[in-house]
Protein backbone atom coordinates (compact mmCIF):
# COMPACT_ATOMS: atom_id res chain seq x y z
CA UNK A 1 0.00 0.00 0.00
CA UNK A 2 1.42 3.65 -0.95
CA UNK A 3 0.44 6.96 0.70
CA UNK A 4 -1.08 9.45 -1.68
CA UNK A 5 -1.64 13.05 -0.81
CA UNK A 6 -3.88 15.29 -3.00
CA UNK A 7 -3.49 19.12 -2.68
CA UNK A 8 -6.33 20.45 -4.98
CA UNK A 9 -7.27 24.31 -5.28
CA UNK A 10 -9.76 25.71 -2.65
CA UNK A 11 -12.70 25.03 -5.35
CA UNK A 12 -15.30 22.54 -6.13
CA UNK A 13 -13.72 21.89 -9.63
CA UNK A 14 -10.29 20.69 -8.88
CA UNK A 15 -11.20 19.06 -5.51
CA UNK A 16 -13.88 16.80 -7.87
CA UNK A 17 -10.96 15.96 -10.15
CA UNK A 18 -9.15 14.55 -7.44
CA UNK A 19 -11.49 12.91 -5.74
CA UNK A 20 -12.32 11.16 -9.07
CA UNK A 21 -8.58 10.00 -8.46
CA UNK A 22 -8.09 9.74 -5.67
CA UNK A 23 -11.60 6.98 -5.52
CA UNK A 24 -9.80 5.36 -7.88
CA UNK A 25 -6.44 4.81 -6.40
CA UNK A 26 -8.90 3.42 -2.53
CA UNK A 27 -9.99 1.11 -4.62
CA UNK A 28 -6.89 -0.29 -5.40
CA UNK A 29 -5.80 -0.35 -1.20
CA UNK A 30 -3.67 2.81 -1.27
CA UNK A 31 -3.83 5.02 1.37
CA UNK A 32 -5.30 9.10 0.52
CA UNK A 33 -5.02 11.93 2.09
CA UNK A 34 -6.66 14.93 1.14
CA UNK A 35 -5.00 18.31 1.90
CA UNK A 36 -8.00 21.02 2.46
CA UNK A 37 -8.25 24.12 3.40
CA UNK A 38 -10.72 24.43 6.81
CA UNK A 39 -14.01 25.72 4.87
CA UNK A 40 -13.92 22.39 3.35
CA UNK A 41 -13.70 20.04 6.79
CA UNK A 42 -15.38 16.91 6.38
CA UNK A 43 -16.51 17.44 2.80
CA UNK A 44 -13.68 14.68 2.00
CA UNK A 45 -13.93 12.80 5.25
CA UNK A 46 -17.71 12.11 4.56
CA UNK A 47 -16.74 10.29 1.09
CA UNK A 48 -13.95 8.32 3.16
CA UNK A 49 -10.62 10.03 2.60
CA UNK A 50 -8.45 11.47 5.38
CA UNK A 51 -8.24 15.00 5.44
CA UNK A 52 -5.58 17.13 6.81
CA UNK A 53 -6.73 20.86 7.46
CA UNK A 54 -5.11 24.37 6.21
CA UNK A 55 -5.39 27.83 5.65
CA UNK A 56 -3.97 30.10 2.80
CA UNK A 57 -4.95 33.11 5.07
CA UNK A 58 -5.89 34.14 8.71
CA UNK A 59 -8.81 32.99 10.46
CA UNK A 60 -12.06 34.55 9.90
CA UNK A 61 -14.23 35.79 12.61
CA UNK A 62 -16.77 33.94 11.98
CA UNK A 63 -17.33 30.46 10.60
CA UNK A 64 -16.62 29.58 6.45
CA UNK A 65 -18.61 27.75 3.94
CA UNK A 66 -16.74 25.97 1.48
CA UNK A 67 -14.38 28.52 -0.53
CA UNK A 68 -16.11 31.29 0.88
CA UNK A 69 -12.70 33.65 0.32
CA UNK A 70 -13.04 32.88 -3.70
CA UNK A 71 -17.00 33.36 -3.56
CA UNK A 72 -16.49 36.90 -1.55
CA UNK A 73 -13.76 37.83 -4.17
CA UNK A 74 -15.96 36.93 -7.39
CA UNK A 75 -18.89 38.54 -5.84
CA UNK A 76 -16.50 41.92 -5.35
CA UNK A 77 -14.86 41.71 -8.70
CA UNK A 78 -18.15 40.84 -10.39
CA UNK A 79 -17.94 44.67 -12.31
CA UNK A 80 -14.99 43.79 -14.02
CA UNK A 81 -16.63 40.56 -16.22
CA UNK A 82 -18.06 43.03 -18.08
CA UNK A 83 -14.86 44.44 -19.24
CA UNK A 84 -13.29 43.49 -22.80
CA UNK A 85 -10.50 40.44 -21.45
CA UNK A 86 -7.49 42.37 -22.34
CA UNK A 87 -9.08 44.94 -19.81
CA UNK A 88 -9.17 42.61 -17.31
CA UNK A 89 -5.97 41.42 -16.83
CA UNK A 90 -5.02 44.37 -14.63
CA UNK A 91 -7.84 44.12 -12.69
CA UNK A 92 -8.87 40.64 -12.03
CA UNK A 93 -6.33 38.45 -13.46
CA UNK A 94 -3.27 40.07 -12.07
CA UNK A 95 -5.41 40.81 -8.31
CA UNK A 96 -6.60 36.85 -8.82
CA UNK A 97 -2.42 35.62 -9.55
CA UNK A 98 -1.64 37.81 -6.36
CA UNK A 99 -4.56 36.44 -3.66
CA UNK A 100 -2.97 32.95 -5.22
CA UNK A 101 0.57 33.38 -4.27
CA UNK A 102 -0.23 35.41 -0.96
CA UNK A 103 -1.80 32.15 -0.10
CA UNK A 104 0.91 30.03 -1.02
CA UNK A 105 2.75 32.12 1.07
CA UNK A 106 0.64 31.92 4.02
CA UNK A 107 0.90 28.09 3.89
CA UNK A 108 3.97 26.64 2.87
CA UNK A 109 5.33 26.12 6.62
CA UNK A 110 1.73 24.17 6.96
CA UNK A 111 2.14 21.97 4.18
CA UNK A 112 5.67 21.03 4.89
CA UNK A 113 4.77 19.70 8.71
CA UNK A 114 1.34 17.74 6.43
CA UNK A 115 3.79 16.00 4.66
CA UNK A 116 6.49 15.40 7.31
CA UNK A 117 3.34 13.55 9.37
CA UNK A 118 1.64 11.57 6.61
CA UNK A 119 4.98 10.49 4.47
CA UNK A 120 3.60 10.79 1.19
CA UNK A 121 4.74 8.12 -1.55
CA UNK A 122 3.72 10.46 -3.95
CA UNK A 123 1.84 14.43 -3.72
CA UNK A 124 -0.49 15.07 -6.38
CA UNK A 125 -1.56 18.59 -7.06
CA UNK A 126 -4.23 20.45 -8.88
CA UNK A 127 -3.44 24.14 -8.53
CA UNK A 128 -2.29 27.52 -11.01
CA UNK A 129 0.80 28.34 -8.85
CA UNK A 130 3.71 27.00 -6.88
CA UNK A 131 3.55 25.64 -3.77
CA UNK A 132 7.33 24.94 -2.48
CA UNK A 133 6.55 22.54 0.42
CA UNK A 134 5.96 20.29 -2.27
CA UNK A 135 8.97 20.40 -4.37
CA UNK A 136 11.05 21.00 -1.68
CA UNK A 137 9.64 17.98 0.09
CA UNK A 138 11.85 15.46 -2.25
CA UNK A 139 9.32 13.56 -2.94
CA UNK A 140 7.28 12.38 -6.34
CA UNK A 141 4.94 14.91 -7.38
CA UNK A 142 2.30 15.30 -9.84
CA UNK A 143 1.12 18.26 -11.80
CA UNK A 144 -2.78 18.13 -13.03
CA UNK A 145 -4.05 21.14 -14.92
CA UNK A 146 -7.80 21.33 -14.46
CA UNK A 147 -7.83 24.62 -16.44
CA UNK A 148 -8.34 25.34 -20.22
CA UNK A 149 -4.76 23.96 -21.73
CA UNK A 150 -4.18 27.10 -23.63
CA UNK A 151 -2.37 27.32 -19.56
CA UNK A 152 0.29 25.45 -21.64
CA UNK A 153 1.50 28.21 -23.99
CA UNK A 154 2.65 27.67 -27.52
CA UNK A 155 3.06 30.32 -30.34
CA UNK A 156 0.43 28.78 -32.60
CA UNK A 157 -2.49 28.76 -29.90
CA UNK A 158 -4.60 32.14 -28.43
CA UNK A 159 -2.89 33.56 -25.17
CA UNK A 160 -4.51 32.18 -22.31
CA UNK A 161 -7.87 34.15 -20.29
CA UNK A 162 -8.20 35.83 -23.73
CA UNK A 163 -11.03 33.91 -25.54
CA UNK A 164 -9.38 35.16 -28.59
CA UNK A 165 -10.31 32.53 -31.76
CA UNK A 166 -7.58 30.26 -33.19
CA UNK A 167 -8.32 30.56 -36.25
CA UNK A 168 -7.52 34.52 -36.19
CA UNK A 169 -4.40 35.82 -34.50
CA UNK A 170 -6.07 39.67 -34.46
CA UNK A 171 -4.86 40.75 -31.11
CA UNK A 172 -2.90 38.03 -29.94
CA UNK A 173 0.82 40.30 -29.45
CA UNK A 174 -0.79 42.94 -28.00
CA UNK A 175 -3.09 40.67 -25.59
CA UNK A 176 0.35 38.85 -24.58
CA UNK A 177 2.38 41.78 -24.29
CA UNK A 178 -0.62 43.59 -21.60
CA UNK A 179 -0.34 39.77 -19.88
CA UNK A 180 3.17 40.13 -19.44
CA UNK A 181 3.22 43.80 -18.03
CA UNK A 182 1.13 43.25 -15.95
CA UNK A 183 2.30 40.24 -14.48
CA UNK A 184 5.82 41.33 -14.11
CA UNK A 185 6.17 42.87 -10.88
CA UNK A 186 3.84 39.85 -8.83
CA UNK A 187 5.77 37.14 -11.22
CA UNK A 188 9.40 38.29 -9.96
CA UNK A 189 8.18 38.74 -6.92
CA UNK A 190 6.29 35.48 -6.66
CA UNK A 191 9.70 33.76 -8.58
CA UNK A 192 11.98 34.75 -5.80
CA UNK A 193 9.99 33.54 -2.46
CA UNK A 194 9.91 29.81 -4.31
CA UNK A 195 13.38 30.53 -5.10
CA UNK A 196 14.47 31.47 -0.88
CA UNK A 197 11.95 28.22 -0.30
CA UNK A 198 13.88 25.20 -2.18
CA UNK A 199 11.38 25.26 -4.92
CA UNK A 200 13.50 26.70 -7.66
CA UNK A 201 13.13 30.13 -9.91
CA UNK A 202 10.09 29.87 -12.01
CA UNK A 203 9.80 30.26 -15.72
CA UNK A 204 9.01 33.67 -17.45
CA UNK A 205 5.23 33.86 -17.07
CA UNK A 206 4.72 30.83 -15.14
CA UNK A 207 3.47 30.56 -11.55
CA UNK A 208 4.11 27.05 -11.55
CA UNK A 209 6.66 24.61 -12.47
CA UNK A 210 6.34 21.55 -14.60
CA UNK A 211 6.86 17.71 -12.62
CA UNK A 212 9.42 16.25 -14.09
CA UNK A 213 7.88 13.03 -13.65
CA UNK A 214 4.20 13.38 -14.21
CA UNK A 215 1.89 16.32 -15.96
CA UNK A 216 -1.93 15.99 -16.91
CA UNK A 217 -4.35 18.02 -18.80
CA UNK A 218 -8.09 17.43 -18.82
CA UNK A 219 -9.33 18.57 -22.57
CA UNK A 220 -11.42 15.96 -24.98
CA UNK A 221 -9.57 15.76 -27.92
CA UNK A 222 -12.07 16.55 -30.23
CA UNK A 223 -11.79 20.30 -29.18
CA UNK A 224 -7.79 20.25 -28.30
CA UNK A 225 -5.47 22.83 -29.81
CA UNK A 226 -3.16 22.29 -32.45
CA UNK A 227 0.53 23.41 -31.10
CA UNK A 228 3.75 24.51 -33.15
CA UNK A 229 5.57 22.29 -30.74
CA UNK A 230 4.84 18.99 -28.57
CA UNK A 231 4.14 18.55 -25.01
CA UNK A 232 7.05 17.43 -23.46
CA UNK A 233 7.16 13.25 -22.77
CA UNK A 234 5.86 13.68 -19.00
CA UNK A 235 2.69 15.62 -20.87
CA UNK A 236 -0.58 13.25 -20.57
CA UNK A 237 -4.26 14.50 -21.99
CA UNK A 238 -7.37 13.01 -20.54
CA UNK A 239 -10.50 13.29 -22.27
CA UNK A 240 -13.00 13.86 -19.41
CA UNK A 241 -12.92 13.02 -15.70
CA UNK A 242 -16.32 12.36 -14.08
CA UNK A 243 -16.48 11.57 -9.87
CA UNK A 244 -18.94 8.87 -8.38
CA UNK A 245 -20.95 8.94 -5.60
CA UNK A 246 -22.90 12.12 -5.65
CA UNK A 247 -26.36 11.00 -5.20
CA UNK A 248 -28.98 10.01 -7.27
CA UNK A 249 -31.12 12.19 -9.66
CA UNK A 250 -34.74 12.60 -8.18
CA UNK A 251 -36.63 14.99 -10.40
CA UNK A 252 -40.08 16.19 -9.53
CA UNK A 253 -42.71 14.79 -11.90
CA UNK A 254 -43.21 18.20 -14.01
CA UNK A 255 -39.49 18.09 -15.04
CA UNK A 256 -39.23 15.34 -15.11
CA UNK A 257 -42.00 14.69 -18.13
CA UNK A 258 -43.14 17.33 -20.01
CA UNK A 259 -43.40 19.99 -22.56
CA UNK A 260 -40.19 20.98 -24.58
CA UNK A 261 -36.55 19.75 -23.66
CA UNK A 262 -35.16 18.99 -20.27
CA UNK A 263 -31.95 21.98 -19.67
CA UNK A 264 -29.40 21.88 -16.71
CA UNK A 265 -28.12 25.16 -15.59
CA UNK A 266 -24.92 25.96 -13.65
CA UNK A 267 -23.05 28.58 -13.49
CA UNK A 268 -20.27 27.02 -11.11
CA UNK A 269 -20.07 27.05 -7.03
CA UNK A 270 -18.02 30.95 -7.71
CA UNK A 271 -20.56 32.16 -10.68
CA UNK A 272 -23.71 31.58 -9.47
CA UNK A 273 -22.53 33.93 -6.41
CA UNK A 274 -23.71 36.42 -8.84
CA UNK A 275 -27.43 36.72 -7.67
CA UNK A 276 -28.35 39.30 -10.40
CA UNK A 277 -27.20 37.63 -13.05
CA UNK A 278 -29.06 33.90 -12.06
CA UNK A 279 -32.55 36.43 -11.17
CA UNK A 280 -31.84 37.23 -14.68
CA UNK A 281 -31.51 34.20 -16.43
CA UNK A 282 -34.41 32.79 -14.46
CA UNK A 283 -36.48 35.43 -15.80
CA UNK A 284 -36.01 35.01 -19.28
CA UNK A 285 -35.95 31.03 -19.16
CA UNK A 286 -39.33 31.35 -17.23
CA UNK A 287 -40.30 32.48 -21.12
CA UNK A 288 -39.46 28.78 -22.80
CA UNK A 289 -41.13 26.36 -23.57
CA UNK A 290 -38.71 24.06 -21.68
CA UNK A 291 -38.09 22.51 -18.90
CA UNK A 292 -35.21 23.29 -16.46
CA UNK A 293 -32.67 22.03 -13.22
CA UNK A 294 -31.25 24.73 -11.85
CA UNK A 295 -27.80 24.49 -9.65
CA UNK A 296 -28.73 27.35 -7.79
CA UNK A 297 -25.09 27.57 -5.71
CA UNK A 298 -24.07 29.47 -2.36
CA UNK A 299 -27.07 32.43 -2.75
CA UNK A 300 -29.61 30.08 -3.30
CA UNK A 301 -31.81 31.74 -0.72
CA UNK A 302 -31.54 34.94 -2.41
CA UNK A 303 -33.11 34.17 -5.33
CA UNK A 304 -36.91 31.99 -6.51
CA UNK A 305 -37.30 29.76 -9.24
CA UNK A 306 -39.83 30.09 -12.07
CA UNK A 307 -42.60 27.69 -12.79
CA UNK A 308 -40.89 25.45 -15.31
CA UNK A 309 -37.90 24.92 -12.97
CA UNK A 310 -36.66 22.75 -10.41
CA UNK A 311 -33.23 22.90 -8.42
CA UNK A 312 -31.61 23.44 -5.04
CA UNK A 313 -28.32 24.89 -3.90
CA UNK A 314 -26.34 22.12 -4.35
CA UNK A 315 -27.34 19.31 -7.07
CA UNK A 316 -25.47 16.02 -8.38
CA UNK A 317 -24.74 17.15 -11.32
CA UNK A 318 -23.01 13.76 -12.74
CA UNK A 319 -26.23 12.21 -12.22
CA UNK A 320 -28.28 15.21 -13.92
CA UNK A 321 -26.50 15.73 -16.92
CA UNK A 322 -27.13 12.40 -18.94
CA UNK A 323 -30.87 13.12 -18.63
CA UNK A 324 -30.35 16.90 -20.30
CA UNK A 325 -30.98 17.89 -23.65
CA UNK A 326 -28.79 20.73 -23.57
CA UNK A 327 -26.48 22.76 -20.96
CA UNK A 328 -26.27 26.48 -20.04
CA UNK A 329 -23.16 26.58 -18.52
CA UNK A 330 -20.53 29.31 -16.79
CA UNK A 331 -18.03 26.79 -19.29
CA UNK A 332 -15.44 25.84 -16.51
CA UNK A 333 -13.29 23.15 -17.33
CA UNK A 334 -14.84 20.49 -15.18
CA UNK A 335 -18.21 21.20 -16.68
CA UNK A 336 -17.37 21.41 -19.89
CA UNK A 337 -15.39 18.01 -20.30
CA UNK A 338 -18.85 16.84 -18.04
CA UNK A 339 -20.76 17.88 -21.10
CA UNK A 340 -18.49 15.71 -23.61
CA UNK A 341 -18.48 12.85 -21.46
CA UNK A 342 -22.20 12.86 -21.43
CA UNK A 343 -22.51 14.26 -25.14
CA UNK A 344 -24.19 17.42 -24.27
CA UNK A 345 -24.39 20.85 -26.31
CA UNK A 346 -23.73 24.00 -24.67
CA UNK A 347 -24.62 27.27 -24.17
CA UNK A 348 -21.86 29.37 -22.61
CA UNK A 349 -21.98 31.86 -20.67
CA UNK A 350 -18.35 32.92 -19.58
CA UNK A 351 -17.71 35.22 -15.99
CA UNK A 352 -13.48 34.67 -15.48
CA UNK A 353 -10.48 33.15 -16.04
CA UNK A 354 -10.41 30.33 -18.87
CA UNK A 355 -13.78 30.28 -18.96
CA UNK A 356 -14.09 32.79 -22.07
CA UNK A 357 -10.90 30.49 -23.68
CA UNK A 358 -13.57 27.18 -23.25
CA UNK A 359 -16.56 29.30 -24.85
CA UNK A 360 -14.45 29.89 -27.77
CA UNK A 361 -13.64 27.07 -28.54
CA UNK A 362 -16.91 25.10 -27.75
CA UNK A 363 -18.52 27.77 -29.56
CA UNK A 364 -15.68 27.70 -33.05
CA UNK A 365 -15.51 24.20 -32.78
CA UNK A 366 -19.40 24.13 -33.26
CA UNK A 367 -20.73 21.95 -30.07
CA UNK A 368 -22.24 24.94 -28.85
CA UNK A 369 -23.00 28.63 -29.01
CA UNK A 370 -21.25 31.01 -26.65
CA UNK A 371 -23.15 34.50 -25.70
CA UNK A 372 -21.92 37.38 -24.06
CA UNK A 373 -22.97 37.16 -20.13
CA UNK A 374 -24.23 40.22 -19.32
CA UNK A 375 -25.05 41.78 -22.43
CA UNK A 376 -27.40 39.11 -24.24
CA UNK A 377 -30.78 39.67 -25.30
CA UNK A 378 -33.39 37.50 -24.27
CA UNK A 379 -34.36 36.44 -27.65
CA UNK A 380 -30.61 35.22 -28.21
CA UNK A 381 -31.23 33.13 -24.81
CA UNK A 382 -34.02 31.66 -25.73
CA UNK A 383 -33.13 31.36 -29.56
CA UNK A 384 -29.86 29.47 -28.70
CA UNK A 385 -31.66 26.95 -26.33
CA UNK A 386 -34.01 26.51 -29.18
CA UNK A 387 -31.39 25.45 -31.72
CA UNK A 388 -29.51 23.68 -29.76
CA UNK A 389 -32.21 21.29 -28.52
CA UNK A 390 -33.53 20.85 -32.46
CA UNK A 391 -30.03 20.17 -33.85
CA UNK A 392 -30.28 16.49 -34.53
CA UNK A 393 -26.99 16.51 -36.42
CA UNK A 394 -24.85 18.20 -33.43
CA UNK A 395 -26.50 15.86 -30.53
CA UNK A 396 -25.68 12.33 -32.87
CA UNK A 397 -22.10 14.45 -33.24
CA UNK A 398 -21.93 14.28 -29.29
CA UNK A 399 -23.33 10.75 -28.69
CA UNK A 400 -20.10 9.57 -30.41
CA UNK A 401 -18.12 11.64 -28.73
CA UNK A 402 -19.58 10.24 -25.27
CA UNK A 403 -19.41 6.78 -27.04
CA UNK A 404 -16.04 7.07 -27.66
CA UNK A 405 -14.86 8.67 -24.59
CA UNK A 406 -16.78 6.16 -22.16
CA UNK A 407 -15.72 3.30 -24.37
CA UNK A 408 -12.32 2.84 -22.09
CA UNK A 409 -14.26 2.62 -19.28
CA UNK A 410 -16.38 0.28 -19.91
CA UNK A 411 -14.12 -1.84 -22.19
CA UNK A 412 -11.41 -1.62 -19.49
CA UNK A 413 -12.45 -1.53 -16.50
CA UNK A 414 -13.70 1.74 -14.42
CA UNK A 415 -12.22 5.15 -14.20
CA UNK A 416 -8.96 6.44 -14.41
CA UNK A 417 -5.81 5.70 -16.22
CA UNK A 418 -3.82 7.91 -13.86
CA UNK A 419 -3.86 5.83 -11.57
CA UNK A 420 -1.50 3.55 -12.82
CA UNK A 421 0.92 6.10 -14.04
CA UNK A 422 0.53 7.66 -10.18
CA UNK A 423 1.41 4.07 -8.68
CA UNK A 424 4.46 3.11 -10.69
CA UNK A 425 6.36 6.07 -8.99
CA UNK A 426 5.74 3.71 -5.82
CA UNK A 427 7.86 1.24 -6.87
CA UNK A 428 10.38 3.15 -8.93
CA UNK A 429 11.32 6.39 -7.28
CA UNK A 430 11.13 6.24 -3.50
CA UNK A 431 12.05 9.20 -1.78
CA UNK A 432 15.48 9.61 -0.22
CA UNK A 433 16.22 10.88 3.15
CA UNK A 434 17.49 14.50 3.11
CA UNK A 435 16.56 15.06 -0.58
CA UNK A 436 15.69 18.53 -1.35
CA UNK A 437 13.39 18.05 -4.64
CA UNK A 438 14.08 18.58 -7.84
CA UNK A 439 15.11 22.25 -8.51
CA UNK A 440 14.90 22.68 -12.68
CA UNK A 441 11.94 22.77 -14.83
CA UNK A 442 11.12 19.91 -17.38
CA UNK A 443 12.58 20.90 -20.67
CA UNK A 444 9.95 20.52 -23.40
CA UNK A 445 12.62 18.46 -25.08
CA UNK A 446 12.57 15.68 -22.20
CA UNK A 447 12.75 12.54 -23.32
CA UNK A 448 10.94 9.46 -22.25
CA UNK A 449 14.26 7.81 -20.56
CA UNK A 450 14.08 10.55 -17.93
CA UNK A 451 10.61 10.11 -16.50
CA UNK A 452 11.39 6.42 -16.62
CA UNK A 453 7.83 3.84 -17.26
CA UNK A 454 5.66 6.43 -14.70
CA UNK A 455 4.63 7.81 -17.46
CA UNK A 456 5.02 6.05 -20.61
CA UNK A 457 3.02 3.61 -22.75
CA UNK A 458 3.94 0.72 -20.06
CA UNK A 459 1.31 1.84 -17.88
CA UNK A 460 -1.30 2.45 -20.50
CA UNK A 461 -1.17 -1.05 -21.89
CA UNK A 462 -1.49 -2.66 -18.04
CA UNK A 463 -4.05 0.19 -17.09
CA UNK A 464 -7.68 -1.22 -15.71
CA UNK A 465 -9.92 1.24 -14.68
CA UNK A 466 -11.51 4.03 -16.52
CA UNK A 467 -14.17 6.78 -16.57
CA UNK A 468 -11.33 9.51 -17.21
CA UNK A 469 -10.67 8.35 -20.92
CA UNK A 470 -6.96 8.81 -21.65
CA UNK A 471 -5.29 9.85 -25.38
CA UNK A 472 -2.23 11.36 -26.54
CA UNK A 473 1.22 12.01 -24.38
CA UNK A 474 2.25 14.69 -25.75
CA UNK A 475 -0.83 16.55 -26.80
CA UNK A 476 -2.70 16.95 -30.63
CA UNK A 477 -1.14 17.46 -33.73
CA UNK A 478 -4.31 18.87 -35.09
CA UNK A 479 -7.35 20.05 -34.18
CA UNK A 480 -10.59 18.12 -33.70
CA UNK A 481 -13.97 19.10 -35.62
Amino acid sequence: MATFVFFPEGAYGPTNNCVGIGQVLRERGHRVVFVVEESFAGSLEAQDFEERLMRLGPAPEVDEEPGQFWKDFIRDTAPVFRKPTIEQLAEFIEPTWRALCDGARYVDDRLREIFDEVEPDAIVEDNVVCFPAIRHSGRPWARIVSCNPLELKDPDVPPVFSGYPAADRTGWDDFRAEYARAIAELHGEFSAFCEERGAGALSEAEFIHESDRLNLYLYPAEIDYARASPLAPTWHRLDTCVRTGDGAAELPDHIAAGEGGLVYLSLGSLGSADVDLMRRLVDVLSHARHRFIVSKGPQASEFELADNMWGEEFVPQPALLPLADVVITHVGNNTTTECFHFGKPMVALPLFWDQYDNAQRVAETGFGIRLQTYEFEDGELLGAVDRLIADEPLHARMAAISARVQAARHGHGRRSRRAPRLTAWTSSARPTSGSTGCRGTASRSTTSSRTGCACTTSTRETATPCSCSTASRRGPTSTGS
